[in-house]
């Protein structure tokens, strides 16, 4: 116990109450830090962990330098996912969002911030097979969700590279965070098991990684910036570090959760042309949800995209704890008692 409080800082984490938020407090409590968390809702399985919640909105700048003051640092992962909404929505989450806690962070002489950033930052909608962090940004996107996520990304980059600030920052690009408890990938594919449909051949592999290992990355991230404080500004790629068929770790969730594997397949094109009539339709009619295809979608799940991650193994000593074979028996753990 002596040692942990020795060690032991004050972090804000943005998003507490998401799926990556609570496995990052999670291991931040055990370290025995002093953690917040910043959330619009309150969470009673924080409060177990003896986590103090502050409740606010990220669109809230004011909120948030409250919820920054007086912390060691702070791990930026509250965001708008999803590949369907307005553009102003997505933007006031993720990158004013992101403003407004760099804003804070400077303004309270936050030491570090860690921001959780994605690949789809750099998705050209193309096959990208191991590239890695010099990688340019795309001149144009397909959704909302990367487009806004890659302006906070440039912001975090770039407030970690002034030599005049205290603040120093790193951001992480997870890819694929799935395990029990997830409340975005894993419930999208057991809700749609029995519609889905293959795009394309099949073999195209990807990047994913598992919570805790996405966590831990975090972790790892910002004892990084107290070791080398000229990794500040620095991006990188988290993953399992071994890519998958993208429809065999499809299929395996399916098992997961106790449903039969996808038979049935369409060609890309053809989804491509199945995305644009419903991004059509939905953008004239007023439904709720967003549509079931997506061109974004159609390429991501018919391309390649996987990532270098030999960076993230060198500065920050990062590596995937728990394998793929693991993280399926506890996520089919977890999942028995659903059906």
């Amino acid at each position: 116990m002596a040692h942990q409080s020795q060690t032991s800082r004050t972090i804000l984490v943005t998003g507490g109450g998401g799926f990556l938020g609570k496995a990052i407090i999670r291991l931040l409590a055990a370290r025995g830090d002093r953690v917040f968390s910043f959330s619009r809702n309150y969470y009673p399985e924080l409060e177990k962990l003896g986590v103090q919640q502050i409740q606010g909105d990220i669109r809230d700048a004011a909120a948030v330098e409250n919820a920054c003051r007086g912390k060691d640092s702070v791990y930026h992962t509250a965001a708008k996912a999803g590949v369907w909404g307005d553009y102003r929505t997505y933007y006031q989450i993720n990158t004013e969002g992101t403003l407004h806690v760099i804003a804070a962070c400077r303004t309270c002489n936050v030491s570090r911030l860690i921001y959780t950033s994605s690949p789809s930052v750099i998705f050209n909608g193309c096959n990208m097979e191991g590239v890695d962090e010099s990688c340019p940004y795309p001149e144009t996107y397909p959704a909302f969700y990367p487009e806004t996520k890659a302006l906070a990304e440039q912001a975090v980059r770039l407030a970690g590279q002034q030599k005049d600030s205290k603040l120093r920052t790193i951001s992480l690009r997870p890819h694929l965070i799935w395990g029990p408890g997830d409340n975005h990938l894993v419930p999208r594919i057991l809700k749609r098991g029995k519609y889905l449909r293959r795009i394309g051949d099949g073999k195209n592999l990807v990047d994913v990684v598992y919570i805790d290992n996405a966590a831990k990355a975090h972790f790892l991230a910002e004892d990084a910036l107290i070791r080398n404080p000229e990794f500040s500004g620095n991006v990188y790629f988290i993953s399992q570090g071994k890519p998958v068929f993208l429809w065999k770790m499809v299929d395996d969730i399916l098992q997961a959760g106790g449903l039969p594997s996808v038979k049935r397949s369409i060609s890309q094109p053809m989804a491509l042309r199945i995305g644009a009539f419903l991004e059509q339709v939905y953008s004239i009619f007023p439904f709720k949800g967003e549509p079931p295809m997506t061109r974004f979608v159609a390429r991501e799940l018919s391309t390649a995209h996987w990532f270098d991650i030999s960076a993230a193994r060198r500065d920050l000593m990062y590596f995937p704890e728990i394998s793929i074979e693991e993280g399926l028996r506890r996520l089919s753990d977890s999942l028995k008692p659903f059906y």
